[in-house]
């Protein structure tokens, strides 16, 4: 199930707790939980409903900007039921915690294991310690570019990360990726020495749900996680090329919930 950036965001603040699709037949059931780029969201329920049952209070429990938007939206495929969708936010990403959890030695040799599992079931062949090298070596580059170096299609070396992001071996950022802790480990492990790299940026990474445009916008002007964001106003941010309306609203709503704001003017 697709959810917008904006409307994730929405839901981990609590103002959005429905959705409406067209779907021939249910994606979801009640219980279904979903990892995305603000945390688990999980379906609270789920009914099949008629378009012309719907009212204003559904449109706005849904982030639509009004009834009839609500209605327009789901104008299209109308020969498909339509369904009504209760979410909730239900806490960050569990693989927030493995990620920073650095095995020991029998938890890499059983990591290892896996590794030489996904490699042998693999079409591609041995791709595991291949496309953790080539992370760590280029962290934050587009997965375009990371794919084009080993020869592969975009999509089939992004399934493949996720394998390990599910492994808790790397982290997902708006633009590119990044070795784990844990993923760090494990690399390390299979080297005669630990690889020398740049230090971690400490602090609060910046949200996902900005885009990848104003990401590498403010990476350009050095601001790099949501702690350095109440140094600018937003009047400052929003006349960086790349940095829209949307991007200046989730900064702040991110802002919000550590309890700080941009400067004022």
């Amino acid at each position: 199930m697709m959810i917008r950036p904006a409307e994730l965001a929405a839901i981990k603040a609590g103002t959005i707790d429905l959705a409406f699709r067209r779907w021939a037949k249910p994606r979801v059931v009640v219980g279904t939980r979903m990892r995305t780029a603000v945390g688990v969201v999980e379906v609270t329920s789920l009914e099949q409903v008629s378009v012309t049952s719907l009212r204003a209070e559904d449109a706005r429990r849904a982030g639509a900007p009004s009834l009839a938007a609500l209605k327009e939206a789901l104008s299209a495929r109308s020969t498909d039921p339509a369904w009504r969708i209760g979410l909730a936010y239900a806490g960050p990403d569990p693989r927030e915690a493995l990620r920073q959890s650095v095995p020991d030695a029998d938890e890499i040799a059983a990591i290892n294991a896996r590794l030489d599992r996904l490699d042998a079931s693999s079409a591609y062949g041995a791709w595991t310690r291949e496309t953790l090298d080539l992370i760590d070596l280029n962290p934050t580059v587009r997965a375009p570019d990371l794919a084009a170096q080993v020869g592969r299609e975009t999509p089939d070396f992004k399934k493949d990360v996720r394998k390990l992001k599910e492994l808790g071996l790397t982290e997902s950022l708006a633009i590119g990726y990044l070795l784990s802790p844990r993923g760090e480990a494990v690399v390390d492990a299979s080297l005669p020495e630990p690889r020398q790299r740049a230090a971690r940026t400490s602090g609060t990474p910046l949200p996902r749900t900005i885009g990848a445009p104003a990401t590498r916008a403010l990476r350009e002007v050095g601001v790099t996680t949501l702690e350095q964001v109440p140094a600018w106003t937003a009047a400052d941010l929003a006349a960086i090329h790349g940095v829209g309306p949307i991007a200046i609203a989730r900064l702040a709503e991110a802002m919000a919930e550590q309890g700080q704001g941009y400067r004022e003017e």
